[in-house]
């Protein structure tokens, strides 16, 4: 049995998987089918949806909905109150459900500001670095710098996060 915290407030539906040292804290809810991995923290007020699969290391701050069709890459950083969407056409009267979701991931390492939106059905690179506030409008490649809304590349960051010049490629396979 896996030895995880959840907070007395927090609601985890049935058929959840969570990993060894994963904390999950005031008034979140974890879906059906949602697997999490290992050594994750969860602030207050997060959704965690159904289906939706979370890597090791992942650190998702108060407020954040990971809507069905995310995925989360090991090490991943949601700062507070961002935003993932699913579907790019909703209508509360015509629901698509499931199979209308848009796929999203975000690649390992990656962090996202707070305040930012990634609209569904794109990907965000390793070891991307999306600015409070952006609007992410597609894909992202490994080590950018975003910024804006929409948002743009304004440099490369490495794995650390620290920025490595601007518009200069210091990873040569791009």
């Amino acid at each position: 049995m896996a030895d995880y915290f959840v907070h007395e407030s927090s609601y985890i539906d049935d058929d959840v998987e969570i990993g060894n040292g994963t904390k999950i804290w005031h008034f979140c809810h974890i879906q059906k089918g949602a697997r999490i991995g290992e050594n994750c923290s969860f602030g207050q007020n997060v959704n965690v949806s159904n289906n939706v699969k979370i890597g090791n290391g992942v650190k998702v701050q108060n407020n954040v909905s990971i809507y069905e069709g995310v995925e989360l890459e090991d090490y991943v950083f949601c700062g507070p109150s961002m935003v993932f969407t699913n579907d790019l056409t909703p209508r509360a009267k015509y629901p698509k459900g499931a199979a209308g979701y848009k796929r999203t991931l975000i690649r390992e390492g990656a962090s996202i500001g707070a305040n930012a939106t990634v609209v569904c059905g794109h990907t965000i690179g390793r070891c991307a670095m999306i600015a409070a506030g952006a609007v992410v409008t597609k894909d992202v490649p490994d080590y950018a710098l975003m910024a804006g809304v929409p948002a743009k590349q304004i440099g490369w960051v490495d794995e650390r996060g620290n920025k490595t010049g601007e518009g200069i490629d210091t990873h040569g396979d791009r």
